[in-house]
């Protein structure tokens, strides 16, 4: 009986993906759609919000330095 794993969709280009443990990549179709998403990180195209973050933001709607 063979095992069924789960379908993902590739974060960078929507490829369906199994998530299986010899997948290195995964949840990426591929090393290449991996590095893409490590590109947009390093140039900060995506950010993790945090409460700094905020604290910034308020500072400058203020007037504050």
């Amino acid at each position: 009986m063979a095992k069924e794993f789960r379908q993902v969709a590739c974060p960078t280009c929507g490829k369906p993906v199994a998530w299986r443990p010899e997948n290195a990549f995964r949840p990426f179709c591929s090393e290449r759609c991996k590095l893409i998403d490590l590109g947009a990180w390093a140039e900060e195209r995506y950010k993790v919000p945090s409460e700094h973050d905020e604290m910034e933001q308020d500072q400058a709607g203020t007037g504050r330095d």
